[in-house]
C-alpha cells in the first residue's frame, strides 16, 4: 500500500486527483491524504509554503463563503467512500510550514497540473521547480481530465537524475510495470544513449515491455510533437539533468506538455 498526498486549496476540488487515485487504488489499495488549504489564491499559498519564512504561517480565509472548504472536504470523502479508498482529511487551520514535513511522511505528493498552471501564470515553472526540490518525496501532476495510462514514457539523458526517477517510479508503481515501456533519450548530436548497456540492465529487471529509442533531433523544438503521438501515456522525468532533462524544466516546456497532452507527469528529485 502506497500513501498518497494530495493537495486542494479551499476554492478548488480536483475530480482528476480523485479519479488518478481510483484508479491506481483497483490496481493495488492506497492511502489517500487529502491535505485542504485556506481558501486563499493558489498563488499566496504556494508563496508561503515556498518562501522559507520562519515559525508557523497560518492562511486567513479571504472570500465570502468560509464553509466552502468544509464542502470540498465532504466532496472527498463522499469519492473515496464511493471508490472504497482508505483516506485521510487534514482539515481547516492547516500549518503551511508542516506541508513540507508530510512530504517526508508520503510516497507521493499529488497535484493538480491545470490548477497550478492557471493560478500561477508565467511563475508556474519556478514555483514549480521550488515545490520540487522542497518537498521529501516524488511528484505527480495529475490533469483534471486524463486517460490513466497505457504505457509508461521514460525521458533519459543519462544524469543521475533521469537514472533515479526511473527507480523511483519503478519502486513507487510496480504494478504499472507491465505496461508498454518507452525509455527515450533525446540530443541535438549524433551520439548513442549513454551508458546504454547499465541502463538496459537496469530497466530490464523493473520493466516487462520494454523499448529504448533515440529521438534525433532538437527536444525543445520537437519533443511536444513527438509526445502527441503518444497518446495515454505518463511522462517520468528527473527534475535536473544533462540536455534533455534540463530542457524539460525551461520555458513552458512543462506546461505545454500538461496543457496540450493532458498526460500525468511524475517527476522525482534527486
Amino acid at each position: 500500500m502506497k500513501k498518497l498526498l494530495a493537495v486542494f486549496d479551499g476554492n478548488q476540488f480536483s475530480e482528476g486527483i480523485i479519479q488518478f487515485a481510483n484508479d491506481l487504488n483497483e490496481l493495488e489499495p492506497i492511502l489517500l491524504t487529502g491535505v485542504f488549504l485556506p481558501a486563499v489564491s493558489y498563488s499566496d499559498a504556494m508563496t508561503y509554503f515556498l518562501g522559507g519564512m520562519a515559525g508557523p504561517i497560518y492562511i486567513p480565509y479571504v472570500n465570502d463563503n468560509p464553509d466552502l472548504i468544509e464542502v470540498n472536504i465532504e466532496k472527498f470523502e463522499a469519492r473515496c467512500q464511493a471508490h472504497h479508498i482508505e483516506y485521510r482529511v487534514h482539515r481547516d487551520d492547516f500549518i503551511l510550514d508542516d506541508l513540507n514535513k508530510e512530504t517526508r511522511y508520503a510516497d507521493l505528493l499529488v497535484l493538480n497540473s491545470q490548477l497550478l498552471f492557471e493560478n500561477l501564470g508565467e511563475d508556474s515553472e519556478d514555483y514549480l521547480e521550488d515545490t520540487i526540490h522542497r518537498s521529501e518525496c516524488a511528484t505527480l501532476l495529475v490533469p483534471e481530465d486524463f486517460e490513466f495510462p497505457q504505457s509508461i514514457i521514460i525521458a533519459y539523458d543519462g544524469s543521475a537524475s533521469s537514472v533515479f526517477a526511473l527507480k523511483q517510479f519503478a519502486y513507487l508503481f510496480p504494478e504499472l510495470s507491465e505496461l508498454p515501456t518507452l525509455i527515450v533519450y533525446a540530443s541535438e548530436k549524433n551520439d548513442d544513449l549513454p551508458d546504454l548497456p547499465y541502463i538496459e540492465e537496469l530497466a530490464a529487471r523493473h520493466f516487462k515491455h520494454l523499448t529504448f529509442f533515440k529521438l534525433e533531433t532538437n527536444p525543445q523544438k520537437y519533443f511536444n510533437s513527438w509526445l502527441s503521438e503518444k497518446g495515454g501515456a505518463l511522462l517520468v522525468t528527473g527534475s535536473h539533468g544533462r540536455s534533455f532533462i534540463s530542457e524539460l524544466f525551461k520555458t513552458s516546456f512543462i506546461r505545454n506538455i500538461v496543457k496540450d497532452h493532458k498526460l500525468p507527469l511524475f517527476i522525482a528529485h534527486h
